[in-house]
């Protein structure tokens, strides 16, 4: 692609704006309006005939947005646009929505995430750029090209810069054994030592998390937890109480997808946990607002804006992670 624009939905214009300002660029104008039933508009203010758009939506319950209104308002985009005779659509979406109903585990369960790539694909979408994707199965549904982006360069980076004086007093704690792979490798690369922390659910209530009181191998440590996404955060905090207990001197964690639903910021902030470092994939303003100077936040703009570079030059993704991205 020779040319290109970027367009951005309602929910978080900021990121957008950042990743067209690092590519040069300036958002096509879009006007976005809600009826008073509900329902959702969208007209582009500029031609985009025969031009390839990159369309950045994210998902989240902000700026009078409901997560399905960015669904909804995603697909009018890509509508609009195909009418419009666009050449290709490509849609940036930092989270993917749905992405964690990727299976059936009752009977008469739909398969939430297929029914949200198929319908992209049906709408006439040429390519998906996501991050951190929840499982990378997920891919083998869309039939396009699907470009699976990482964010553990950034937090790699981020935490090379918070650990180099003195990487003896740092070590990293897996939650549970679903995050001991990523773990390791986040050893190696920060070449940190690290540990598994159990992790049980109660029979009776399977929201019920239980730990052991505490550990060993942990005192006086500035433990470092890093997990792919807070949702209610309750992993998270009972692993950070169980390491407090232990005698651990620090409890730091980073993330890339920082959801927060309903009350896990203030939880956060009452928790033993100093600093929470979160990839910018999701607004985060609420939640800065509650957790002031102990939300950290790392910037995405930079990453997606080199992807779509390289995307509209033809050239290859795998120089960005060293193949990591397809593991």
């Amino acid at each position: 692609m020779a040319d290109f624009n970027i367009v951005s939905g309602g929910v978080y214009p900021k990121l957008a704006s950042g990743i067209a300002k690092k590519l040069n660029k300036k958002l096509l104008k879009v006007e976005l309006k809600r009826f008073a039933n509900g329902e959702r508009y969208i007209r582009y203010e500029e031609p985009v005939r025969q031009k390839d758009l990159f369309i950045i939506q994210s998902f989240a319950e902000v700026n009078g947005y409901s997560l399905n209104d960015a669904i909804i308002e995603l697909c009018l985009l890509i509508d609009a646009a195909k009418r419009a005779s666009a050449r290709e659509i490509t849609v940036v979406l930092p989270i993917l929505p749905y992405a964690r109903q990727d299976r059936k585990a009752r009977n008469r369960e739909p398969i939430s995430i297929s029914v949200i790539l198929r319908t992209l694909e049906m709408l006439g979408v040429s390519r998906i750029i996501t991050i951190d994707l929840h499982s990378a199965q997920t891919q083998a549904i869309f039939s396009q090209p699907f470009d699976h982006l990482i964010a553990s360069p950034l937090i790699t980076a981020t935490l090379q810069k918070l650990t180099a004086n003195d990487k003896s007093a740092y070590l990293l704690v897996s939650p549970d054994a679903g995050r001991a792979k990523e773990t390791e490798q986040y050893a190696e690369d920060l070449d940190l030592e690290y540990l598994h922390l159990p992790k049980s659910r109660s029979r009776e209530n399977s929201s019920h998390i239980k730990r052991p009181s505490n550990i060993t191998g942990v005192q006086n440590k500035k433990c470092i937890i890093i997990d792919d996404m807070i949702d209610t955060g309750g992993t998270l905090i009972t692993a950070a109480t169980t390491l407090k207990n232990s005698g651990a001197k620090d409890i730091i964690v980073a993330t890339t997808h920082g959801i927060l639903s309903n009350d896990a910021a203030t939880r956060f902030k009452e928790s033993p946990i100093s600093s929470l470092y979160i990839v910018d994939t999701l607004p985060q303003h609420e939640h800065q607002a509650i957790l002031g100077k102990k939300l950290k936040i790392i910037s995405v703009a930079p990453l997606i804006a080199e992807a779509i570079d390289r995307i509209s030059k033809g050239d290859s993704l795998d120089f960005m992670f060293k193949g990591k991205n397809n593991r």
